[in-house]
Protein backbone atom coordinates (compact mmCIF):
# COMPACT_ATOMS: atom_id res chain seq x y z
CA UNK A 1 0.00 0.00 0.00
CA UNK A 2 1.60 3.60 -0.82
CA UNK A 3 2.50 5.69 2.36
CA UNK A 4 0.52 8.11 1.18
CA UNK A 5 -2.62 5.90 1.43
CA UNK A 6 -2.00 4.31 5.02
CA UNK A 7 -1.85 7.36 6.47
CA UNK A 8 -5.06 8.80 5.49
CA UNK A 9 -6.65 5.41 5.73
CA UNK A 10 -5.21 5.25 9.39
CA UNK A 11 -6.31 8.74 10.29
CA UNK A 12 -2.79 9.60 11.10
CA UNK A 13 -3.01 12.16 8.40
CA UNK A 14 -6.43 13.71 7.57
CA UNK A 15 -5.66 13.57 3.59
CA UNK A 16 -4.02 12.12 1.46
CA UNK A 17 -2.98 15.55 -0.30
CA UNK A 18 -1.44 16.66 3.26
CA UNK A 19 0.21 13.31 3.47
CA UNK A 20 1.93 13.45 0.06
CA UNK A 21 3.12 17.14 0.76
CA UNK A 22 4.32 15.71 4.07
CA UNK A 23 5.95 13.41 2.41
CA UNK A 24 7.81 14.94 -0.65
CA UNK A 25 9.44 17.38 2.11
CA UNK A 26 11.17 14.91 3.37
CA UNK A 27 9.34 14.70 6.63
CA UNK A 28 8.38 11.14 6.79
CA UNK A 29 10.77 7.92 6.73
CA UNK A 30 9.97 4.91 6.76
CA UNK A 31 11.98 1.98 8.45
CA UNK A 32 15.03 4.69 9.16
CA UNK A 33 15.17 6.01 5.18
CA UNK A 34 13.55 9.06 3.59
CA UNK A 35 10.35 8.15 1.94
CA UNK A 36 7.99 9.11 -0.50
CA UNK A 37 4.66 9.77 -0.74
CA UNK A 38 4.73 6.61 -3.05
CA UNK A 39 6.42 4.37 -0.68
CA UNK A 40 5.76 0.62 -0.44
CA UNK A 41 4.28 0.42 3.06
CA UNK A 42 4.10 -3.62 4.79
CA UNK A 43 2.91 -4.62 7.96
CA UNK A 44 5.92 -4.41 10.40
CA UNK A 45 6.97 -1.16 8.77
CA UNK A 46 8.53 2.10 11.16
CA UNK A 47 7.06 4.99 9.80
CA UNK A 48 8.70 8.43 11.86
CA UNK A 49 6.45 11.41 10.86
CA UNK A 50 8.01 15.19 11.09
CA UNK A 51 5.27 17.65 12.47
CA UNK A 52 5.57 21.36 12.82
CA UNK A 53 6.42 20.85 16.68
CA UNK A 54 6.47 17.08 17.49
CA UNK A 55 7.73 13.54 15.63
CA UNK A 56 5.69 10.80 15.45
CA UNK A 57 6.77 6.89 15.69
CA UNK A 58 4.41 3.98 14.48
CA UNK A 59 4.50 1.11 13.57
CA UNK A 60 2.09 -0.75 11.23
CA UNK A 61 0.52 -3.58 12.13
CA UNK A 62 -2.47 -4.50 9.49
CA UNK A 63 -3.11 -3.03 6.07
CA UNK A 64 -6.82 -2.30 4.81
CA UNK A 65 -8.45 -0.78 1.64
CA UNK A 66 -10.93 1.12 3.73
CA UNK A 67 -11.13 1.20 7.90
CA UNK A 68 -14.22 3.05 10.31
CA UNK A 69 -13.07 5.57 12.49
CA UNK A 70 -12.87 3.69 15.71
CA UNK A 71 -11.03 0.71 13.79
CA UNK A 72 -8.40 3.51 12.08
CA UNK A 73 -6.15 2.73 15.24
CA UNK A 74 -5.89 -1.01 14.98
CA UNK A 75 -4.15 -0.20 11.82
CA UNK A 76 -1.29 1.13 13.95
CA UNK A 77 0.93 1.18 16.76
CA UNK A 78 2.65 4.12 18.34
CA UNK A 79 6.27 3.67 19.39
CA UNK A 80 7.16 7.12 20.74
CA UNK A 81 5.86 10.34 20.79
CA UNK A 82 8.21 13.29 20.90
CA UNK A 83 8.12 17.15 21.06
CA UNK A 84 10.84 18.71 19.37
CA UNK A 85 13.20 21.50 20.67
CA UNK A 86 12.92 24.99 19.16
Amino acid sequence: MRLDKFLKISRIIKRRTIAKEIADKGRIQVNHKLAKSSTSVKVGDIITIIFGNKTLEVKVLDLKDTTKKDEAKDLYEIISETKNQD
